[in-house]
């Protein structure tokens, strides 16, 4: 089973939360910033209203509470709005 995206929505793969050691103390992944980074896997068509100008394998960043998280086979992938990224990295 693959995801596929309608309309103007994108799956996006977020960029591993970064591990950092404060004086030798590593911090728990609950207390990790959530990367707002990733790079998108899929793409849908885009609507008669709003052209699709991502693809897939684009990095992208986007806004700290955009889209909705979902697992699939022990992913977790984001999926949300294109209007909802930020940029697009080059």
């Amino acid at each position: 089973m693959t995801i596929q995206p309608l309309a103007d929505r994108v799956l996006i793969e977020p960029a591993p939360a970064e591990t950092k050691t404060v004086g030798g103390i590593i911090i728990p992944d609950t207390a990790k910033e959530k990367p707002l980074q990733g790079t998108i896997v899929a793409v849908g068509n885009g609507t008669k209203d709003e052209e699709m100008v991502l693809k897939a394998g684009d990095t992208v960043l986007y806004g700290k509470y955009a889209g909705t998280e979902i697992e699939h086979e022990g992913k977790k992938y984001l999926i949300m709005r294109q209007s909802d990224v930020v940029a697009k990295l080059a």
